[in-house]
């Protein structure tokens, strides 16, 4: 056998036992009401976005031929950095392709080896993969414990830097990380705090940028991370934060510099989201209250229905069990995908269902009525080791 026939049966074995296991991954093609997308605001499909673009499209050209250290630079992009600087009321602000590539970038240019690193264990794989590659020392702390933070703060580390890295929203578990006391630590033992704002943009705060606005905490926090491919409804995203930050990302980001820019016709979508953003406060107040009314359902009915955010994870334990329900919710006219290991914790795949502004109350409690026939005993308690972390 050739090493490319080899290559290919390995392979095949080891698809085959991802299926048999429940795990196989496929490419599913929307359909049904909308429970699944990040497309909180359903700016996506807005006309206003669509408009902005056509609008733009000719003057901007359909690509950006290059990074923006060389020919891929624009005025549109230094248009839509001020504005994105605003909005988060940050002195700067730098545009990737990416939320991945922001965490990524952002993450190798704070931090190196002698470093010390405190990073929740629910984050996301963009910041581990930066931190993995920072090569910093790194704790792993049980999801939102700060005894466990406390401790590895008070460790003697010389002049080596420390940096508390968290998301605010957590995008499987729909909680909240407490930024309040996460930053009083940070601040008493002279550590600096980086914030994922990913799944809150567009969501908290009097003007939406998230919640480091809500709580007043910008000028205590060093980077925030925010995607534009969320409750904004078009892609991309950006770091904010001071302005030596910015010029150190432009130097040292690999994600950065070693990346064609983004589309120009992004930053007229991305415009156009912030202006309904901040234009129509309704929509983010809209889609907290369904969450509300969404929950109160689900937990009437007996079923789990944790966190707090528009994010609500019903945990069902088996993978086979979440795609059964998944296939049971998608003949009742809804798009609610399974979520399974590696993503969450062994024993605990779930339906991430998401609260969006379009979808009504009537489909929502529908919805809620049809996960207690299909599951009238589900939930198990969400386990607080993330397998595709760290350990």
């Amino acid at each position: 056998m050739n090493p490319l026939d080899a290559w290919r049966a390995e392979e095949e074995r080891a698809l085959s036992a991802l299926r048999q296991a429940g795990l196989l991954r496929r490419l599913r093609l929307p359909q049904g009401i909308d429970l699944v997308s990040n497309d909180f605001l359903g700016l996506a499909s807005h006309p206003h976005l669509i408009e902005a673009m056509r609008a733009a499209l000719p003057g901007l050209g359909a690509g950006s031929s290059g990074s923006r250290l060389l020919h891929g630079h624009d005025r549109a992009f230094e248009r839509i950095e001020t504005l994105l600087a605003a909005f988060c009321g940050a002195e700067a602000a730098l545009l990737f392709g990416s939320g991945y590539a922001a965490n990524q970038g952002l993450i190798q240019v704070l931090a190196g080896p002698d470093d010390l690193v405190l990073s929740d264990e629910h984050n996301h794989a963009s910041l581990i993969d930066g931190i993995r590659l920072s090569r910093a020392r790194t704790v792993v702390y049980p999801h939102c414990d700060l005894d466990v933070v406390a401790a590895a703060l008070l460790a003697p580390r010389g002049r080596a830097r420390a940096y508390v890295v968290t998301e605010s929203v957590f995008g499987m578990d729909g909680d909240l990380a407490p930024l309040v006391a996460l930053v009083d630590l940070a601040q008493a033992h002279g550590a600096l705090v980086v914030v994922d704002e990913a799944h809150a943009t567009g969501l908290y705060g009097p003007a939406g940028s998230g919640r480091v606005e809500e709580l007043g905490l910008r000028d205590r926090v060093l980077a925030t991370v925010h995607a534009g491919g969320k409750a904004l409804g078009s892609g991309g995203a950006w770091v904010a934060g001071p302005r030596v930050l910015r010029d150190q990302l432009v130097n040292h980001a690999r994600t950065f510099i070693d990346s064609t820019a983004p589309l120009p016709v992004l930053t007229a979508a991305l415009e156009a989201g912030l202006e309904l953003v901040q234009r129509e406060p309704h929509r983010r107040h809209d889609v907290h209250r369904k969450a509300a009314l969404l929950r109160g359902e689900l937990d009437a009915a007996g079923l789990p229905a944790p966190g707090a955010a528009p994010i609500i994870p019903l945990v069902v334990g088996d993978a086979a069990e979440a795609l059964a329900l998944q296939e049971g919710l998608a003949a009742a006219g809804f798009d609610a995908r399974a979520i399974r290991p590696p993503t969450v914790p062994e024993g605990t795949a779930r339906l991430r269902v998401t609260v969006r502004h379009p979808v009504g109350d009537g489909d929502l409690l529908r919805f809620a009525r049809e996960v207690a026939r299909l599951r009238p005993a589900a939930g198990v308690a969400v386990s607080s080791v993330r397998p595709d972390g760290f350990g």
